[in-house]
C-alpha cells in the first residue's frame, strides 16, 4: 500500500497511457473487447483520484503527493508534479467524466480500437497538466492533448469536420507558439523550469533591471511573455474575441469528443490562468485585470445572445459554453486584480477569495452541466438524425422520462438555486461586486439571455404538436441512463451541499492569498 501512496499520482497520470497502447495493439474486429476494456481501464484514474481525496491533507492544503524525478539537467528541466486543492477537484472531474465519455460512445462502430486509444491518451495528458509544475512538462502535456482532440474531430465529426479539427488545431496551436518561446526565454534567464522556484526568482526579479543571461530589460521581457501566456490560454478557455473555433468543433465533433471538450479541456486555459499567468505575472495581471473583466464580461453576454440566434441545438450547448466560462474569466480578473496588489486590504482579499473559489466552482459544475447537456443532444440526434430545433416538437409525448432529464440538466446549466450551476456563478458575482462594479452589472444582461436560450431549446424540442415522423421515437436505453445519472446526481449534491468540494479547493485559495 506504501508503494501505491508513494507513486499515486504518476501512476493516475500514466495508467491511462499504458492502457491504450493495450488496447491500441488488440485486433481490429475486436470492437466489444475494446470497448470493455476503455471503460473498465478508465475506472482505475478515478479510484487512484478517490484514494487522492481521502488521504489529503487539508490542513496543509499545499502541494502534495510531489514526486520529482530527474530528466533534462543540462537545461534544468525536471519531471515534478504535483497536486492542491484546485487540481485535485480538476483531476477529479477529468476522471469522472472520462469513463462517462467512454460509456456514451459504445455506439462508435467504426475504428474503434484507434477511437479508445485516443481517448485514453487524451486523459493522460489532461491529468499530467493538471499535476505538472515544471513549465517544459506541463508544455508537452499542453500539446500531447490536443492531438486525440484533433483525431476524434477529423475521423469521427460530421460533414464539415475536416474544416472544424483544422481550425481547432491552428487556433491552439498559434497560441502554443508564443507560449513556448515565453516558457524558453524564462526558463533560460533563470536556469530552471521548475514552477515552484519561478515563483520565487522570476517573480521576484527587480523592476528595471536586466534579465540574467540576456542583457534585456526585466520589465520588456514580462511583459512580452505574459501576453503570450495570457494569449494562449484565452483561445483554450475560450474568452471573446478567440473563440470562433469553438462552436465549429463542438458541432463537428462526436458526442462524446463534445463532453470531454467542454467538460475538461476549455478548463485547461482556465487553469492555467490560476497556475501561471498570476502566480508568475502578479504585476502585469493587477494591471491588465480590468481588460480581463471586460472581455469576461463580453464572453457572457455575446455568448448568451449568440446561442439565443442558434437553431441547431448543438451549436446552442456550445455558444452557451462561451456563456458559463465568461463567468470564470470575470472570477479570474478578480483574482488577477487582488493578488497582484501591494497592500490589500483584508475586504479586498475576502472577496477575491470568494471570487477565486467561485471560478474554480464554476469550472467544476460547467464541466458536469455542459457535458450533460452536450449528451442529451447526442441522444436525440442518435434518433432523430437532425439538430435542427425547427425540426423537433412534442417529443416529450414520446420520450417523457428523456425530457425530465433535459429539463433537469438545463436548469442546472441555467443556474437554477438549489442545483451545481447556481454555486459558482453567485459566488463569482458576490466576489467580483465591490471590485469591477460595472462590468458585473453589464454581464446581468447575459444572466437574463441565458434563460431565454434554455427556455428556447426546452420549448422547441419537447413542446408543441408531435410531428409524425417522431411518433416511433423510443426512449433512453439503460446505457444512457448510466452517464447521465451520475451526472445528475453531482448537479444535485453540488447545488444542495457544495461544502464537499468547496472547502477543499478554498483551503488552496486562501493559502494563495496569504503566502
Amino acid at each position: 500500500m506504501d508503494v501505491i501512496l508513494n507513486n499515486l499520482l504518476i501512476l493516475t497520470i500514466f495508467f491511462p497511457l499504458a492502457a491504450s497502447l493495450l488496447i491500441f495493439v488488440l485486433p481490429d474486429d475486436a470492437k466489444d473487447t475494446a470497448r470493455r476494456l476503455a471503460l473498465l481501464f478508465s475506472l482505475v484514474p478515478l479510484v487512484l483520484v478517490l484514494i487522492m481525496w481521502f488521504n489529503y491533507d487539508r490542513v496543509d492544503a499545499g502541494i502534495q503527493f510531489e514526486t520529482m524525478l530527474a530528466w533534462f539537467p543540462a537545461i534544468g528541466s525536471s519531471f515534478h508534479i504535483g497536486i492542491d486543492g484546485i487540481s485535485l477537484a480538476m483531476m477529479l472531474l477529468t476522471t469522472l467524466l472520462t469513463p462517462l465519455a467512454i460509456l456514451a460512445s459504445f455506439e462508435i462502430e467504426e475504428n474503434v480500437r484507434t477511437y479508445m486509444f485516443l481517448f485514453l491518451l487524451m486523459e493522460t495528458a489532461m491529468l499530467g497538466l493538471f499535476a505538472s509544475l515544471d513549465l517544459i512538462i506541463f508544455f508537452i502535456f499542453w500539446e500531447f492533448g490536443l492531438v486525440p482532440m484533433y483525431f476524434l474531430i477529423k475521423l469521427w465529426g460530421g460533414k464539415d469536420r475536416e474544416y472544424a479539427s483544422f481550425k481547432f488545431i491552428i487556433y491552439t496551436m498559434a497560441g502554443s507558439l508564443g507560449l513556448l518561446l515565453a516558457i524558453q526565454v524564462m526558463g533560460i534567464s533563470m536556469g530552471t523550469f521548475d514552477i515552484v522556484e519561478l515563483m520565487t526568482t522570476w517573480v521576484n526579479l527587480p523592476p528595471g533591471s536586466v534579465l540574467p543571461n540576456t542583457g534585456i530589460p526585466v520589465d520588456l521581457v514580462k511583459g512580452v511573455a505574459f501576453w503570450a501566456f495570457v494569449i494562449a490560454f484565452a483561445i483554450k478557455v475560450p474568452i471573446w474575441p478567440f473563440h470562433t473555433w469553438l462552436p465549429d468543433a463542438h458541432t463537428q465533433a462526436p458526442t462524446a469528443g463534445s463532453m470531454i471538450l467542454a467538460g475538461v479541456l476549455l478548463k485547461l486555459g482556465a487553469y492555467g490562468f490560476i497556475r501561471l499567468v498570476i502566480p508568475l505575472f502578479p504585476a502585469q495581471a493587477q494591471v491588465t485585470a480590468g481588460i480581463l473583466a471586460i472581455l469576461g464580461m463580453l464572453s457572457i453576454v455575446l455568448g448568451a445572445y449568440a446561442a439565443f440566434g442558434q437553431w441547431d441545438f448543438k451549436r446552442l450547448v456550445a455558444y452557451s459554453s462561451i456563456n458559463h466560462m465568461g463567468f470564470v474569466v470575470l472570477g479570474i480578473a478578480v483574482m488577477a486584480y487582488a493578488y497582484g496588489l501591494p497592500g490589500r486590504t483584508a475586504g479586498l482579499s475576502y472577496d477575491a477569495i470568494i471570487a477565486t473559489n467561485g471560478a474554480v466552482m464554476q469550472m467544476f459544475n460547467h464541466g458536469l452541466s455542459a457535458a450533460g447537456m452536450f449528451f442529451l443532444v447526442g441522444v436525440i440526434y442518435s434518433r432523430t438524425h437532425t439538430r435542427d430545433l425547427k425540426e423537433y416538437g412534442g417529443i416529450w409525448t414520446v420520450m417523457p422520462v428523456y425530457g425530465m432529464i433535459l429539463i433537469f440538466t438545463s436548469m442546472a446549466s441555467l443556474g437554477l438555486p438549489g442545483l451545481n450551476g447556481f454555486v459558482g456563478e453567485f459566488m463569482v458575482i458576490r466576489g467580483s461586486w465591490s471590485v469591477f462594479t460595472v462590468q458585473l452589472a453589464l454581464s446581468m444582461l447575459g444572466l437574463l439571455m441565458t434563460g431565454a436560450y434554455i427556455l428556447k431549446g426546452i420549448g422547441a424540442t419537447l413542446h408543441g404538436p408531435l410531428k409524425p415522423r417522431w411518433a416511433g421515437l423510443t426512449e433512453m436505453t439503460v446505457r444512457e441512463h448510466l452517464v447521465i445519472w451520475p451526472l445528475m446526481a453531482l448537479m444535485l449534491s453540488l447545488g444542495i451541499w457544495p461544502q464537499w468540494l468547496l472547502a477543499v479547493i478554498n483551503d488552496t485559495v486562501t493559502r494563495l492569498f496569504s503566502s
